[in-house]
Order: C-alpha cells, then structure tokens, then sequence
C-alpha cells in the first residue's frame, strides 16, 4: 500500500441531505492522485425509506432498532448502487480496490460533537465483497472538529488553480463552499439550506419531489419581510469553521417566519432567495479576492437559482461555472469525494480537513471493512 503502484478503481457513495438517493461513481487514482471518473450510476430512495429516514431526524419510540434495521436496508440499497456503477463501467468488483461510502446523515450537532451517518459498512462489505471505508467523520470530531465539510480538501486536490484563487459552491440539501487560494491549504464551511427547504415546500404543496428548473419559483414573488427575517438567523453571521444541517434548518423553523396566509410560489421564491444570498454573502466574506465560482450538487440543474447567483455574483465582478468544466460533472462531485477519501484511507494518508472543520489536525478519516 505506497504511492508508488499502478492506477486503481476505487468507487464513491454518497447520499445528501436531501435524501433522494444514492449517487455512485467508479473512479481511477495512481495513490492519491485523481485520474478521473470512469462511470456513474443511481438509485433513488424508496419514498417509504425517505418517509422512516425522516421520522428519525427527531426523537421517538424504539428509534434504537428503528435505525438498526435502516441502516441494513441502506446498505442492501448501496449495494444494488454499487452493482450498477460496476456494470456500467464493464469491470468486475474484484478490480476494485475500495469503496467509499459516505452513509446517510440523519443527525449532526457539532456543537455536542457527534453527526450521525446511517449505514451497515460491515453488510456493505459482505454484499459487495469490496473493502468498504465508513464512519467519515468520526475521527474529525474526536480531534475536536465539526465533522464537516469534508469535501474541501478533495477539491484542493483536484480542482486548485496554482495561480488564481477559486471558490467551489456545492448546493446539495446544504450549501457550502470551498475556499482554494494559490499555494494555501483550503478552507470551507456550510454557507445554510440549499434545496433542503425548498424540496420540502415543494413535496408539501405541489407533492413533486423539487422544483424543475424554479419553474414553481419563478411563478412568484420574494416576500422581503420573510427574507429578511430568515437572513438575520444568528447561523449566517457565525464565524467559521462551521456545519449545519435539517438540526437546524427544518421545515419547522421555516414555519415559524410564517403566518399561513402566504402565497406558496412566493415563499419558494423567497427560499431559493435565501440560498442565493447566504451563498455569496459567504464567498464575498471569506474569498473577495476570488473572480471564479465553480457549482457543483443538484442545485447546479435548477436554472432560476443559477441564473440568480449568476446576477449576485456579477455585482462582485465575479464569474459563476459548473464544476463540469473542471472535467467532473457537477452531479457527480461529492461521491467522487468519497471515493478519493477512501482512497486516502486505503494509503494510510491523512487528510487536511482541519482547516475548514476546525479539527486539531491532519487525520486518517474512516473505519475499513476488509473484503
């Protein structure tokens, strides 16, 4: 296990904040080195697995053995992701040399210093008959970080310009950002809710699973009282390192900005609003030297959002792209992050995620399953 082998497969797992599936992608490393993707595939969730992953971001009855026997159904389902990326990519599991697999977050509070991934890795390993790399963000913690963002360091390896400065956005159910500057260890943070609260209006008013493209969100108005009360959040003027997740951000705290008699396509507008500004609020704050803004995550597909950071930003002098012109599509990033991670578990390598977690340094992140 040194640096000095031939390429290798490795396969990335990650299930976000919003919770509609599993995103997997095979990936070749030299090392550490990122090659580059080879396949992608994925799984949605079930809408009665979303329904019970739900019920457990709160406290209830037997939650113990209700989150035992998630934890294997997500395994079963990551595994069918794993099949497919395998076939997609017409090679064998034995040509793999790990996988990484991120699990599903169902509680994160920092603050206590814990965040819940849901996930059989042990089963995982057993069902793929691949060495599987688990329980992330554990070791950031214990080392007295927030346990996130991870991501940062992984797009210091592979999206880092070594003359100009670079901010990558990624908008999954969260927004955060990585910060990349010449000749510096990168540093990020969650900038608040992404399309976390907006799939959440849109499943409860429209009963689709989010807003194709801000169709709905383009059909109203943004309430700036409701703006306004939601930006004066005390998170958003928090210093960093920083995370956050549905602890805070729920479809109960946005409840409590409203009174009921709001139009629906204007509380989304203003939503999609609220995201758009807390982004750039942060990449003006920590990165105003930076003329280059890199989207990646499912928010990069919804156009009214893009097209809106687009105008916020140019106000700054500052140029919004996708991630796919740094040769990963914007879709597939945060699995790749995972296969990378697993591949620098496999090499013994720590990673520098303390600069954006606060954590007290360097770590080995992750726990293996040896196939």
């Amino acid at each position: 296990m040194n640096s000095m082998q031939s390429c290798q497969y490795y396969i990335g797992l990650m299930s976000g904040t919003s919770m509609d599936g599993i995103d997997a992608v095979l990936a070749k490393l030299t090392g550490t080195q990122w090659l580059g993707v080879c396949a992608h595939a994925f799984i949605a969730y079930p809408e009665n697995l979303k329904r019970n992953l739900l019920a457990l971001q709160t406290p209830a009855h037997n939650e113990l053995a209700q989150a035992a026997v998630l934890a294997q159904e997500l395994a079963h389902l990551n595994a069918q992701a794993v099949s497919a990326v395998l076939i997609e990519a017409e090679i064998e599991a034995q040509a793999i040399t790990a996988l990484g697999c991120h699990g599903q977050t169902i509680r994160h509070a920092p603050e206590q210093h814990y965040s819940i991934q849901l996930m059989d890795w042990a089963l995982l390993a057993e069902l793929t008959g691949i060495t599987t790399v688990g329980d992330l963000r554990s070791r950031d913690l214990a080392a007295g970080g927030q346990g996130a963002p991870l991501v940062p360091a992984f797009h210091q390896a592979v999206f880092a310009n070594e003359q100009h400065s670079r901010v990558v956005l990624n908008l999954g159910g969260i927004a955060n950002i990585s910060v990349l500057q010449p000749q510096q260890p990168a540093f990020g943070f969650d900038t608040g809710p992404a399309n976390m609260l907006m799939d959440a209006w849109v499943q409860h008013h429209w009963q689709q699973e989010f807003d194709y493209n801000g169709t709905l969100a383009s059909q109203g108005q943004i309430i700036e009282p409701l703006l306004q009360a939601m930006l004066s959040h005390d998170y958003f003027s928090q210093p960093y390192p920083k995370s956050t997740g549905r602890d805070l951000f729920s479809f109960d705290w946005l409840n409590q900005y409203l009174t009921g008699q709001e139009n629906p396509a204007d509380v989304l507008r203003t939503l999609l609003e609220l995201t758009a500004q807390t982004a750039v609020n942060a990449i003006i704050n920590a990165a105003p030297a930076t003329n280059n803004v890199y989207v990646c995550g499912g928010g990069s597909q919804n156009r009214l959002l893009m097209h809106t950071l687009a105008q916020l930003l140019e106000q700054h002098q500052i140029s919004l792209h996708s991630t796919d012109n740094l040769q990963i599509p914007a879709q597939l990033v945060e699995a790749a992050a995972f296969a990378w991670l697993a591949a620098c578990w496999y090499q013994r390598q720590p990673v520098a995620t303390h600069h954006a977690t606060g954590a007290a340094g360097a770590r080995i992140l992750g726990c293996g399953y040896w196939a």
